[in-house]
C-alpha cells in the first residue's frame, strides 16, 4: 500500500522568504543602477575631460569668447577670401549625416562629379586634370573637416588674391595648419578647413571675421560668406 506524504510549507516562514528574496532583488538592482548607471558615467566623463579636455567638450573652436564651430565637423563657404571644404550630400546639416549612397558605376554620380570638377577647375583657374578627387566627392559623413594638402594648395592662389595678401604667407599657413598621419602611421595627411580659415581671419588684420559673425552656419547661409 503506497502512502503519499504531503509537506506543507510553513505560510509566515514562505512569506519571509520571499521578502528577503525581492529586498536582495531591489537591493541588487539599486546598486547596479547607482554604480554603473551613475557612478560609472561620472568618473567615465570626468577623466575624459582631465585627460582629452578639448575633444570631452567636441573639438569647439572660438573666436573673440565665442564658440565657431568644432574643428570636427565641416562648415559651407562660399567667400573667394576662404578655403572650401569636401561637397557635402546632407548640405553640411548635423542632423542629417549621411553620404550619396551612389555607388562609382552609377552614372548620376559620374555626372555629378565631372560638373563638380568642372566648376572647381574653373574657380581655382587649374586643369580639370589637377582637381584633387576629394574635392568632387562627397565623403560618406557629409561634414568631414578635412582636405588633403593638394586640395589646399590649389585654393592658396585664389584666397591669397581675395585677400591681397602674399602667397607665400598663405602657403605657410597651409602647411602650418596640414596635420600629418597619427603616430606617422595612421591615416593620411589633411589639413582642417575651419581651423585654417579662422587663421586666415587672424592672419589678415583687414578681414571683418565673416567665419566669427556667422558661427556654424547651414548651408543656406553660405551665400553670406
Amino acid at each position: 500500500m503506497n502512502h503519499s506524504i504531503l509537506l506543507l510549507e510553513d505560510p509566515p516562514q514562505a512569506a519571509r522568504a520571499s521578502g528577503g528574496l525581492l529586498r536582495a532583488s531591489l537591493g541588487l538592482s539599486l546598486v547596479s543602477l547607482l554604480v554603473f548607471g551613475l557612478a560609472y558615467s561620472l568618473v567615465g566623463a570626468g577623466v575624459g575631460r582631465a585627460l582629452f579636455a578639448d575633444t570631452a567638450t567636441g573639438s569647439l573652436l572660438e573666436r573673440d569668447g565665442k564658440v565657431v564651430g568644432s574643428s570636427l565637423a565641416a562648415q559651407p563657404f562660399a567667400d573667394p577670401r576662404y578655403f572650401f571644404p569636401r561637397p557635402s550630400a546632407a548640405n553640411y546639416d548635423l542632423m542629417a549625416l549621411a553620404g550619396s549612397n551612389q555607388a562609382r558605376t552609377n552614372p548620376d554620380m559620374r555626372q555629378r562629379v565631372e560638373a563638380a570638377r568642372a566648376e572647381v577647375a574653373q574657380r581655382e583657374g587649374v586643369d580639370p586634370a589637377a582637381v584633387p578627387s576629394d574635392l568632387v566627392t562627397q565623403s560618406g559623413g557629409a561634414i568631414d573637416p578635412h582636405v588633403s594638402p593638394q586640395a589646399a594648395a590649389i585654393q592658396i592662389a585664389r584666397v591669397a588674391k581675395a585677400r591681397g595678401m602674399p602667397v607665400a604667407q598663405v602657403q605657410a599657413l597651409v602647411a602650418a595648419h596640414t596635420q600629418a598621419p597619427q603616430w606617422g602611421v595612421l591615416g593620411a595627411a589633411r589639413v582642417n578647413v575651419l581651423s585654417l580659415n579662422l587663421a586666415l581671419d587672424a592672419a589678415d588684420t583687414g578681414a571683418e571675421g565673416v567665419v566669427a559673425a556667422h558661427p556654424a552656419a547651414p548651408a543656406d547661409d553660405a551665400s553670406r560668406r
